[in-house]
């Protein structure tokens, strides 16, 4: 769609493909949103509950820490009260990994060299054998192994590289490649070093994100500066927004920066204006609520909110709906990029909200439209 603009073409990196549960992870598949939990595990419908408010909002794969037996054992209902595959967060004790597996894990996320001795890394390879269970190689900059930081000095992106390596040579050396890898830090320049020379290294898929990024601003900013340099020079197949936030707000923010470089697309992107002295009416509120009434909306949809005709009717044009601020109160209102009609000041925000929902209609009965001749 876009090589007639081949300034907005990402190539990614070619990576093998494995599976999360039925969500398909490197080679072609599209790049997945993931959340994790901050409930107690064992508290299962706490759990459930978060989980499914993550689903609402899109959510491709959720990750639950297993600390403990009691987190395990919560685990198998969890998973089957959710729609989306569970991925363990196991540290340390090779037990619960086991358990985590058994109970329905999808993935497993650990550091093979963290587990202990090598028959128990074999026996969680086992496990994750006979439970079709995937396995994600997580290392972090906060907690590289003491001879890597006595080599290097410091944690730095060879350390983290090799530190990957090693754990991969792990699951190797048991004949087992279902799995993925991340290199996560908390400084971004770090991050994107650690993550450009594993990218090299290995055809993995790649789990991307900037750990630790802090809260919901500063959070997104730098995660999305961060994860914004990988996935626009290909790298990433699978990403996790880590915010001291609701794991709701994670899962919008991923999307938001897929959308952005046109790598995933869900729901109402909206377009709209700083504003300025030329404006006509407030853009700022009616951005705020037609955000928090499109929300619903799942199909792709582009809204342009411009509040005069400098850029109005230039925006206008690249959207499915766009308002630009008109005189006396009347706005006008474009459909698929052309001047249709004007609207009231005061029944703007209802009105747009209309036109999208139905629109969004069209867009998806023609979809069952398709599907239902591909079937034939």
């Amino acid at each position: 769609m876009n090589a007639h603009r081949p300034w907005k073409i990402i190539t990614r990196r070619k990576s093998r493909q494995i599976m999360v549960g039925n969500v398909a992870v490197g080679g072609d598949a599209p790049i997945s949103v993931q959340s994790m939990t901050n409930t107690l595990t064992a508290d299962a419908a706490a759990t459930i509950a978060q989980i499914q408010r993550m689903e609402a909002v899109g959510v491709d794969i959720a990750r639950c820490s297993c600390p403990d037996e009691e987190s395990t054992a919560a685990l198998k209902e969890i998973v089957k009260s959710v729609n989306v595959p569970i991925v363990a967060d196991i540290h340390f004790h090779y037990k619960r990994g086991i358990e985590a597996a058994e109970a329905g894990a999808a993935c497993l996320r650990i550091n093979p060299g963290n587990i202990g001795a090598p028959d128990r890394v074999a026996e969680i390879v086992r496990a994750a054998k006979d439970h079709n269970c995937s396995i994600r190689i997580g290392v972090n900059a906060g907690s590289l192994e003491q001879e890597l930081l006595e080599k290097y000095g410091e944690p730095c992106p060879e350390a983290m590289v090799e530190s990957a390596m090693a754990h991969a040579r792990i699951l190797e050396d048991h004949d087992f490649f279902n799995f993925k890898i991340s290199v996560k830090a908390s400084d971004v320049f770090l991050a994107i070093a650690a993550y450009r020379g594993l990218a090299k290294a290995c055809d993995y898929p790649l789990h991307v994100g900037v750990t630790e990024a802090g809260g919901l601003r500063t959070g997104t900013v730098k995660s999305s500066v961060g994860m914004g340099l990988l996935l626009a020079e290909g790298i990433g197949d699978t990403i996790r927004v880590s915010l001291s936030a609701e794991p709701e707000e994670e899962v919008r923010v991923g999307y938001e920066i897929l959308k952005s470089l046109g790598l995933r697309s869900r729901g109402v992107t909206v377009v709209s204006c700083p504003t300025c002295a030329r404006k006509r009416y407030d853009v700022i509120k009616t951005v705020q609520l037609l955000e928090e009434r499109l929300a619903h909306i799942t199909t792709p949809l582009t809204v342009s909110v411009i509040g005069c005709v400098v850029n109005g009717p230039g925006e206008a044009r690249e959207t499915d709906i766009g308002v630009t601020g008109g005189g006396n109160g009347k706005h006008m209102v474009y459909l698929s990029g052309l001047t249709d009609h004007t609207v009231e000041d005061a029944d703007m925000v209802d009105h747009i909200v209309k036109l999208v929902e139905a629109k969004a209609a069209e867009l998806e009965a023609a979809d069952v439209a398709k599907a239902a001749i591909a079937a034939e």
